[in-house]
């Protein structure tokens, strides 16, 4: 079968550990997760991650709480390094061979983020798991990932959420939501679909990445985008790409 990509970068929300829990890491998930990585690994793939932190602290909730907006991002960058170390593991548990790397330097757990030696990882065959986001305050989890897929030359960026693909509406609130299986950049904009947030869709944008949003929590998704059936997920497409 003829592959439609080469080098992807995945996106995960933190929320998206939590599983039944209230907080933390659920185990089930996380192992399931790792499981479809392994599989995309294993058929030849260069797989890269990006995990949010939102099971462990949110930055903007901590703001609205009192706290310095600052402190809160970079409590939030470390929260993100906390999943990345548990994905890390997991898959490291499976035999697929990982290096993580960190936008804040943090040399006992991670290296260094440099964007020569995260190709080469790549080309080497290992699955590669960037945390801290941006290493900035104010940019969120998305922007890293858009940011990190355009600087490794990244084919697509997958977004695995709860939901398969881009509604007009909420389709956990309005069961009669209607899906898009292909839509533009400028359909988003124009009919304000949160798919990621405006800078990271930007960077997109300018750079013409295709964007597929689709249900990470569906075992054997991830394989199935890859491979390219279009029955799975939401492809964001740019007018002049």
């Amino acid at each position: 079968m003829a592959r439609n990509y080469k080098r992807i970068l995945l996106k995960l929300s933190g929320e998206a550990l939590l599983g039944e829990q209230g907080h933390g890491i659920d185990g089930d998930i996380l192992t399931q997760y790792s499981e479809e990585i392994k599989s995309a690994h294993d058929e030849g793939y260069q797989v890269s991650v990006v995990v949010g932190g939102g099971n462990i602290f949110r930055g903007v909730q901590g703001a609205t709480e009192g706290m310095d907006r600052v402190q809160g991002d970079y409590m939030g960058m470390l929260a993100t390094m906390i999943n990345s170390m548990a994905m890390q593991d997991s898959l490291e548990r499976m035999g697929v061979h990982t290096r993580l790397m960190s936008a804040i330097r943090m040399e006992e757990i991670a290296e260094p983020y440099i964007r020569r030696r995260a190709i080469r990882h790549l080309e080497k065959g290992r699955v590669v798991i960037f945390g801290a986001g941006t290493g900035n305050p104010y940019f969120t989890t998305d922007t890293a990932a858009s940011l990190r897929a355009i600087e490794i030359e990244a084919e697509v960026i997958l977004k695995g959420t709860r939901v398969d693909g881009i509604f007009d509406s909420d389709p956990e609130k309005n069961p009669d939501a209607e899906k898009f299986q292909t839509i533009t950049g400028e359909e988003v904009l124009s009919k304000r679909l949160d798919i990621m947030d405006l800078t990271a869709f930007t960077l997109c944008r300018e750079n013409k990445t295709p964007i597929i949003v689709f249900d990470m929590n569906k075992v054997g998704n991830l394989k199935e985008v890859l491979n390219g059936e279009s029955s799975v997920g939401s492809k964001v497409v740019w007018e002049d790409s």
